[in-house]
């Protein structure tokens, strides 16, 4: 039985697995192709859902397979630990001023005309 696979982004590798062969066996072709750290948390997911080791590959309908290789690390701003420290280490910046906006449309027309017809100073001359 020939077994189409895809992992992670789209690359598609097609591996030959026998019917009596299991999830834990295609991974293990699936490291050595790969040259995938042995033993590392694998995850298999079959149409959108997760595949347990232990289920046969002829129990599947369809050849197609996802293999999802989990990235290292963990949760930083989950932790209860650092809860709250993040805003006393941040280095405290003073608010700018503000520039005045120039006015425009139907304010700007107001104060031009007032600067130019109400306000106008009678001198002598």
């Amino acid at each position: 039985m020939e077994s189409q696979f895809n992992i992670q982004k789209g690359v598609v590798r097609i591996v030959l697995a026998q019917p009596t062969d299991t999830i834990k066996d295609v991974i293990a072709q699936m490291e050595q192709m790969e040259n995938l750290v042995p033993g590392q948390a694998l995850k298999m997911y079959y149409e959108g859902r997760p595949v347990s080791e232990e289920v046969l590959v002829s129990s599947l309908q369809s050849n197609e397979l996802e293999l999802l290789v989990p990235l290292p690390g963990g949760k930083v701003h989950g932790s209860l630990a650092r809860a709250g420290k993040v805003r006393g280490q941040t280095p405290k910046v003073e608010k700018q001023e503000r520039k005045k906006r120039a006015k425009t449309g139907r304010a700007k027309r107001r104060a031009q005309f007032n600067r130019r017809c109400k306000c106008v100073v009678r001198r002598r001359g």
